[in-house]
């Protein structure tokens, strides 16, 4: 039944299990449904580190009588269950006795699924406790051949227990508390020692369940902080298989050995996995930054994102007399990049083009002598010629200016230029050809905004943000040239401000490199700049002032959303 168990809450993740209070609870009803008073007896144990400490049994009057059916199996009568407690006025007792602990029941949903529905006929709130089920436990734990049935007749049977089910609520309940006692002890063998993970064991399902050989790499979890960071986990080899980053890495790690991971990619990974390594950050930003790094330098078999970060294609002007729009791997100072794709690089090339006069041909021009005739594309007034002597260099620069302008948001005009061609196509009804223009100028815009706002800050040599941690401290991180430098916190009560200068007397040098990015990654940089302008960041230093350029493709934004609607049709 979905929604039984609630998700823990932060303090309640990696609750050792000789801590937790579980309640042991059976129920006997009429055999009707949940949504009446179908109850006739309660039977309740309390436990704690294998020790039992209190019990509650009741009958109750469900104010009916008891079928024939019913009255054969339990042995509970009519007569018995006359002038009996009514299901209100047991309701109390028994959520006091539930309170703060583990509700468990063999076939759980139907005991907790009939509780829930009596406290919102007899406006009593549910407390939403953790439940676990014994039956499917015993399903997660033991083998078909070793257990063919989990009833709780036959679990009792397998174990020996000292105490039989009779289908009497507490004697059940009873026989329930020996059954998840031996179940314990088989789930200690697979490295399970928290209530998390034992209720993640639990609503493991048959088809996503570990194999014993995966259960039994619980143990690698063991030791990992509760901080955030990396993990890396590590081969037969030593060599690193998968690295990923989070908030809470003892709960990450414990996850890989849970239903919850289903990926089949992963689990190879787990079932091949020796170690787990880990790197403790100071924050979210610096445990992400260092994954990129880590993946990077170690190219693990199993990420598949993040592992060629200075991988990308850029658009640039060649170093010659007549320079001309080229596709490159490596990026040179005023590329326009870096896009996903090469394709996608020569389609920004061809929208560049319909703008900015330069020439499309890759022919080599020399800056004199050149006699080849003019192409078609000179009769087309498409080019003016140069390789036919027809334009010198200088009268070639103002387009090599122009591109240099757009690239850096200087100059915003080609823009505009080809905006207005849109708006003419769509005005002469020649909707498909506006649609493909249209897309094409929108790609060009994201590709230029997302170009000058990695620039922008890969250009600054130092930038200082602090954002809020949520408990009343806050994250410090120190970029230089769009990689970080430095982190660090201040923790709540802690002035920031030494933090911070310590913080930047310490941080990184940075060198740079030629291009745009001067080096650095362009992921890392995108994710330093996402926490810069999201989450309450706040700029505390940026030497110089950091501004975006006065006609960036940013502006355009706009323009991309309302230029969306152009009506489909034919030329």
């Amino acid at each position: 039944m979905p929604g039984l168990s609630p998700q823990l809450s932060f303090d309640e993740l990696g609750t050792p299990l000789r801590e937790v209070t579980f309640v042991v609870l059976d129920l006997e009803t009429t055999g009707g449904s949940a949504g009446n008073d179908a109850i006739t007896e309660i039977g309740a144990v309390k436990i704690r580190g294998g020790e039992r400490i209190g019990e509650l049994a009741t009958l109750v009057d469900p104010g009916t009588g008891v079928p024939p059916a019913v009255m054969a199996l339990t042995g509970i009568t009519t007569a018995m269950i006359s002038g009996a407690p009514r299901l209100p006025a047991v309701l109390p007792t028994l959520l006091e006795f539930l309170s703060g602990a583990v509700l468990v029941a063999h076939n759980a949903p139907f005991d907790a699924g009939f509780l829930r529905a009596a406290c919102e006929r007899h406006g009593r709130p549910w407390p939403r406790p953790p439940v676990l089920c014994t039956a499917r436990l015993a399903r997660a734990v033991l083998s078909r051949d070793e257990a063919p049935s989990v009833r709780l007749g036959a679990l009792a049977q397998l174990f020996g227990t000292t105490t039989k089910p009779t289908h009497r609520a507490l004697a059940d309940a009873r026989a329930t508390v020996e059954v998840l006692h031996h179940l314990l002890e088989r789930v200690g063998n697979l490295g399970v020692q928290s209530l998390e993970e034992l209720l993640g064991l639990a609503r493991e399902s048959a088809p996503h369940r570990p194999t014993q050989q995966q259960r039994k790499k619980r143990v690698l979890a063991a030791g990992v902080p509760a901080a955030p960071g990396v993990y890396l986990f590590r081969g037969p080899r030593d060599e690193v298989l998968y690295i990923g980053t989070s908030g809470d890495l003892q709960r990450r790690v414990r996850s890989y050995f849970t239903a919850g991971e289903r990926r089949r990619r992963v689990r190879d990974m787990v079932a091949l996995a020796e170690r787990v390594d880990t790197v403790v950050c100071a924050h979210a930003l610096e445990a992400a930054v260092r994954e990129l790094r880590l993946i990077a330098a170690h190219q693990p078999r199993y990420n598949r994102r993040s592992r060629r970060p200075h991988r990308g294609w850029w658009v640039t002007p060649t170093a010659e007399a007549f320079p001309r729009l080229s596709v490159v791997a490596t990026p040179r100072d005023g590329a326009l990049g870096p896009f996903g794709s090469r394709q996608a690089a020569a389609t920004a090339v061809d929208t560049v083009l319909d703008a900015v006069p330069l020439r499309p041909c890759t022919q080599r021009i020399p800056a004199r002598g050149a006699s080849a005739s003019p192409c078609a594309l000179h009769e087309l007034g498409r080019c003016a010629a140069p390789c036919a002597g027809l334009q010198t260099p200088e009268e070639y620069a103002p387009a090599v200016r122009a591109l240099h302008d757009l690239v850096d948001g200087r100059d915003d005009g080609a823009l505009r230029t080809l905006a207005t061609e849109v708006d003419e196509l769509a005005g002469r009804e020649r909707f498909e050809s506006a649609a493909q223009a249209r897309d094409r100028l929108a790609a060009l815009i994201l590709g230029l905004e997302r170009s000058q706002r990695l620039a922008t800050l890969a250009a600054l040599p130092e930038v200082v943000g602090a954002r809020p941690d949520g408990r009343g401290g806050w994250e410090v991180s120190v970029l230089r040239f769009g990689r970080l430098a430095a982190a660090g916190v201040a923790p709540r009560g802690v002035a920031p401000m030494p933090v911070i200068d310590a913080l930047r007397l310490g941080a990184q040098t940075v060198l740079t490199e030629p291009g745009p990015l001067r080096g650095a990654p362009a992921e890392e940089v995108r994710l330093l700049h996402r926490w810069l302008t999201t989450g309450g960041t706040r700029l505390v230093h940026a030497e110089p002032s950091w501004a975006e350029p006065a006609r960036s493709a940013a502006r355009w934004g706009g323009w991309v959303e309302r230029a969306r609607p152009i009506e489909a049709g034919v030329d």
